[in-house]
């Protein structure tokens, strides 16, 4: 799909497009209704630093309470981060991957992006190199900021990639990011319509797949959304215990930059730690996945317990289930809101509550329309695709047009994939995926990535990935493997191994359960037939077995 001719099409500096699917009429009325604040994701962080320059900025776990980083002091490591950037020749329309834990260098390398120009590519630590070669390649990325020795060391095999920095000194291939500029960097003005951040979310596709967001998408639907989250003007202060580089973790820079409140992190996440955050610093959010949640409340209580500081716990990236919302009400005498999103620009909320019911739309974040196979409009209560647009929306798919195709309509909606309908009062329901995910822990599974790679053993002769339900994680994904002809049987130890090791597929996203076959069931159409599969995987492996 081509965007609409009137619709300008900006170009990164290596070439790549960001085309805007949204009609510029649209846009502009979202920025008339005050919906999008005309400004870029920097220059409202720096307003604030101004105004507030005492006010705690960044918290990580560890700091003494009262302790971290004020506005001021973030501001002034932002600025020197710039001047590195702009010392390393890199500026407006370049994109700059950040693979970092949860921390000072992961908030101030974004902010620093964004600051210069240039376009972030933010994506979490761990796991094998084939994200890195995708997500790089892909974007034609000029410059990285990674801590990890692996990563920088795939630097030769990304033509595009010409300079990459560490948090770390003296790591060879690398400049350190803690380096002092030879001077000191002067602020360039940055067009709030620009690309901003990729969003990166594996989805249904066998490859990750980046989401281009503008500032305007960025500081307007996504921050109000976290507004609305806890109404009111009072301070703001958010423990997110995702990774910030994920697609719900993107709420810590939000937090920072367009509401001017507080970001509280832990490096990595371990439940009693997190309590002891919640009690030393006051949050009044948590934003944590289900598993997260689950863990915290069956945590035993420390005598000097103190969670009163929360209004509500947050949580999204995968289905919350209703007993993990029974036991974190009671254990913080809190709501627990549920947030329906993704990264492709789809956000509604609600308490938990009635099953499958995720709250009314709000404008102002992004609009609900269920459609029917041709994408016409359905009336309340008719089931259908979910489709959404609003000022969280995206510009677009980053090095996928076909992606663009599939999922963006001709006057800007995203066809989200789920079905759902809106009922008599408004209220948003799903009914259930269209797409063939798994979801183990707020992360998004690709079985179609899995099986490719699976097949490539020499002791598999067919191999089908399927989701096998899970009172902790949601889901887990299980290996259904037909052995080929005169091999031994290959263990799940085996599987994994060579995955890993030989094939780089990302730990995450490793089968946890091996189902053998000794012939894959197959439909009328001659596919294999994955629901004969999964209740098989369910009756060995599910709740109860």
């Amino acid at each position: 799909m081509s965007p609409p001719p009137t619709t300008p099409v900006l170009t990164s500096r290596n070439g790549v497009p960001f085309p805007d699917h949204v009609p510029p009429a649209t846009r502009a009325s979202w920025v008339a209704r005050g919906w999008c604040p005309d400004r870029d994701l920097y220059g409202l962080f720096h307003a604030t630093a101004r105004a507030h320059p005492r006010r705690q900025a960044l918290v990580e776990s560890g700091d003494p309470p009262g302790g971290g980083l004020d506005f001021a002091a973030l501001d002034a490591e932002v600025r020197r981060i710039c001047a590195l950037f702009t010392e390393a020749g890199l500026g407006a329309g370049d994109v700059i991957a950040l693979r970092l834990p949860n921390g000072r260098h992961a908030v101030a390398a974004e902010l620093a992006v964004y600051a210069i120009g240039a376009v972030a590519l933010p994506y979490p630590p761990g796991g094998g190199r084939r994200d890195t070669l995708t997500l790089l390649g892909r974007s034609r990325a000029r410059a990285a900021v990674f801590a990890d020795a692996s990563d920088i060391a795939l630097h030769d095999q990304l033509p595009d990639l010409e300079t990459v920095f560490s948090p770390m000194p003296d790591r060879p291939g690398a400049r350190w990011l803690g380096a002092q500029p030879r001077r000191d960097w002067r602020p360039v003005e940055v067009d709030p319509t620009a690309p901003a951040r990729l969003l990166v979310s594996s989805g249904s596709e066998a490859e990750p797949k980046m989401v281009a967001y503008a500032h305007h998408a960025m500081a307007g639907g996504r921050a109000n959304y976290l507004a609305a989250l806890a109404p009111g003007d009072g301070p703001r202060r958010h423990l997110v215990l995702v990774p910030l580089a994920s697609s719900f973790g993107s709420c810590g820079i939000v937090t920072l930059a367009a509401l001017g409140g507080t970001l509280l992190v832990q490096r990595a996440f371990e439940p009693r730690q997190a309590l002891a955050m919640v009690t030393a610093h006051r949050p009044t959010l948590v934003f944590a996945v289900p598993t997260m949640l689950r863990r915290i409340a069956d945590t035993p209580r420390d005598a000097d317990e103190d969670v009163s500081s929360v209004t509500a716990l947050v949580s999204s990236g995968a289905d919350l289930p209703q007993e993990t919302a029974r036991v974190c009400g009671a254990r913080f005498d809190r709501p627990v809101i549920t947030v329906y999103g993704s990264s492709d620009g789809v956000n509604c909320h609600t308490e938990a509550g009635d099953a499958g019911c995720v709250g009314v739309p709000d404008p102002s974040v992004a609009e609900i329309r269920i459609a029917d196979r041709d994408g016409r409009p359905l009336p309340p209560g008719e089931p259908g695709e979910i489709l959404a647009r609003g000022p969280m929306t995206p510009l677009c798919y980053v090095g996928a047009p076909e992606l663009d195709a599939r999922y963006r309509t001709a006057d800007g909606w995203v066809r989200t994939g789920d079905r759902g309908l809106l009922d008599a009062r408004g209220r948003l329901v799903l009914l259930g995926r269209i797409r063939n995910v798994v979801l183990r822990g707020g992360y998004t599974i690709s079985p179609a990535e899995v099986e490719r790679e699976l097949g490539a053993h020499p002791a598999v002769a067919e191999a089908a990935c399927v989701a096998v339900p899970d009172p902790d994680l949601g889901e887990r994904l299980c290996a259904c493997v037909r052995t080929a002809p005169g091999a031994p049987p290959p263990t799940l130890a085996e599987l994994n191994a060579f995955l890993l090791r030989q094939r780089g597929l990302e730990k995450r996203k490793l089968p946890e359960h091996l189902l053998p076959v000794q012939a894959m069931p197959y439909g009328p159409t001659g596919k294999i037939c994955r629901r004969t599969l999964a209740e098989r995987a369910g009756a060995r492996y599910g709740p109860g077995r």
